[in-house]
This record gives C-alpha cells, structure tokens and sequence, in this order.
C-alpha cells in the first residue's frame, strides 16, 4: 500500500528541492543540528514558511470544517493521526494554497507561495556565497 506525505513532507521536499537547485546542501543546516538522513538546511528553510503555510493553512481548514474531530483517530498514550482521507485532503488543500499568488516583501516581485521557497534558497545562497550581507527573511503580514 502506497504511503500518503503529510503536508509537512511536502513542504521538506518542496525545500530539499528548492536548496539542491541553488546549489546547497539541504543536509547541512545551522539551526538544526547535523544527523545522518536529515536534511538540517531544508528543516531550517522549512521553519520560515510554518506561519504562512502551514499555519494559516491549518486555521482556515478548521474555521471553515474541512477538517473535524472525525477525522482524527486516537493512537496509542493520547496523540491523534489524521485519518487517510482527510491527509490526502490536507495534500490538496497545501497544493491549491502553493497557487496563490503573493507580493514578496523584500524583492516586491510577485511569486506564488510554491515558488517562494526557491526564491528564499537564492536570498540564503547569495548571502552564504558574500554576494549580499545578510540573509533576508520573507515575512509577511
């Protein structure tokens, strides 16, 4: 049987690939500590984007109850794993949210929220290779 990603899965593979297309190594991070298979840099990456997708993400499918205690099943010590269907739901909803489109705060050039992690791969490459002097977050309101 096919496993289905986690949303979240997604968002690290949409970093993993944004950082291997500028060039760096996604398993090299400097918040996240080195481990062998963790891609310390994507993680890093990942944490930039939690408020905008992920968070807002989660808020708008509870307030408008795409998703509902029942599509949670409890587990074992009191956690809860969202039920197949509703993962996959949550997939097609972070998919659909990576379409919107947004004006990038620092460059004020408009992206949709797929592309913005490569965008931000190219801000944190240009700042490691001395091209610009500090790394520039996109945070938006």
């Amino acid at each position: 049987m096919p496993r289905i990603e986690s949303a979240s899965a997604q968002r690290g593979h949409d970093c993993i690939a944004a950082l291997t297309a500028t060039g760096l190594d996604p398993f090299v991070g400097y918040l996240h500590s080195d481990r062998p298979a963790r891609p310390g840099l994507a993680l890093d990456l990942m944490e930039e984007f939690r408020p905008l997708i992920a968070d807002r993400l989660a808020i708008t499918l509870v307030n408008r109850r795409q998703i509902e205690l029942k599509d949670f099943a409890p587990r074992d010590g009191g956690a809860f794993e969202l039920k197949k269907d509703s993962r996959k739901a949550v997939i097609a909803a972070y998919q659909t949210r990576k379409q919107d489109i947004i004006t990038h705060p620092v460059i004020g050039q408009e992206f949709r929220i797929g592309q913005l992690m490569l965008a931000q791969a190219r801000i944190l490459a240009r700042h490691l290779r001395g091209d610009i002097p500090a790394y520039l977050p996109c945070v938006l309101r």
